[in-house]
């Protein structure tokens, strides 16, 4: 069985993580929160848009049970919001996401392949519909903290001894 647990190179390349797995050592590239995006993820927070905000005053500070990031960068994107234990990315659109729309798919296509799950809203559904939006948040998260069902599986029978 392979270890989960990941540890930071202190040598080599800074965007190789190392697993060690019983005197295995494994090299993934590190995809989360690159340094080279730093500055632009610090303008992003700085420059946040007003529905950033007014969703970030209700899910930052484990408002929902679950610690989220703004303006985290996965691969070569950066996304609005991001929630590690849950995997999931929730992304906010404007008006200048309907002339982008095979840059927001490949971009989502990426999210998809690394594991996440990525919720999309509207400007206008943060202005006009906050309820409804953290309703879908606070579902995407409850699905993230079950524990996986194992299809067609009996129950386990135990019998008490005599």
């Amino acid at each position: 069985m392979f270890s989960h647990h990941l540890t930071t190179l202190a040598f080599g390349h800074p965007s190789l993580i190392r697993r060690g797995t019983k005197g295995v050592v494994d090299y993934m590239p590190r995809i989360n929160n690159l340094k080279i995006y730093k500055e632009r993820r610090r303008e992003l927070r700085n420059s946040a848009t007003p529905q950033e905000i007014i969703l970030w005053s209700k899910i930052s500070n484990f408002q929902l049970g679950f610690k989220f990031r703004r303006q985290h960068s996965i691969g070569n994107y950066i996304v609005d919001f991001y929630c590690p234990e849950a995997k999931l990315v929730i992304e906010i659109d404007g008006s200048e996401h309907l002339k982008q729309a095979d840059y927001d798919n490949e971009r989502t296509e990426y999210l998809l392949s690394t594991g996440c799950k990525v919720l999309r809203f509207w400007n206008n559904e943060i202005n006009k519909n906050l309820e409804e939006v953290i309703m879908k948040i606070e579902e995407e998260l409850e699905k993230s903290s079950q524990p996986p069902r194992l299809a067609d599986s009996a129950p386990l029978l135990i019998e008490e001894g005599n």
